[in-house]
């Protein structure tokens, strides 16, 4: 259970942070660029949520915010040594999240029509902000990916970014009248 009593601690003070097992780093680590943009991908999935008037998606987005509350504390705990067992206090993504994900893509992807060109950022805003909360997501598996060259990470965490990117593209386009007001990319069209 989480308990915050006080928002600021004074120990980030000198640049560090503290991760779930005690261990500090510095706040420019690579981890913690990841988790903080997870963080962000959530907060745009929470500004996203102002513009949902459907009730499905917006429960696929509530409980998509939840799993980036779980997929942060997951990447916040470095996974413990060979041998070592942290299912006491280590919060982990696991594949079933991964596979709602492309559950609920799949509902979504059946109301569109096959692409035909690629896809601009733009539409109705909930698109819009959509596409703003793919790109940010991205640059948390990428930063995943790069962390991985250095420490072990939970591959779950790896694939349940790359599955909420295609996640976010697919409810854009859904979002956008399901394609039909979808902005395309015309191929040199200002030469």
């Amino acid at each position: 259970m989480v308990k915050l009593n006080k928002i600021y601690t004074r120990t980030g003070d000198d640049g560090s942070t503290g991760l779930v097992d005690g261990s500090r780093l510095s706040k420019a680590d690579l981890r913690v660029q990841a988790y903080g943009d997870v963080d962000e991908t959530n907060a745009v999935i929470g500004l996203v949520r102002l513009y949902i008037k459907d009730t499905d998606l917006d429960a696929m987005l509530s409980r998509i915010q939840n799993d980036l509350f779980d997929l942060g504390a997951d990447l916040a705990t470095p996974l413990p040594s060979e041998g070592e067992d942290d299912s006491e206090y280590a919060l982990r993504m696991v594949a079933e999240q991964s596979n709602r994900l492309e559950e609920e893509l799949d509902k979504l992807n059946d109301d569109l029509e096959p692409l035909n060109s690629f896809v601009l950022p733009g539409g109705m805003k909930s698109a819009a902000y959509l596409h703003q909360a793919r790109t940010v997501c991205r640059r948390a598996e990428r930063n995943c990916v790069a962390l991985m060259h250095d420490v072990a990470v939970n591959t779950h965490a790896v694939t349940y970014l790359n599955r909420l990117s295609d996640f976010l593209f697919v409810a854009a386009r859904w979002c956008n009248d399901k394609g039909r007001e979808d902005v395309k990319w015309v191929p040199g069209a200002n030469r």
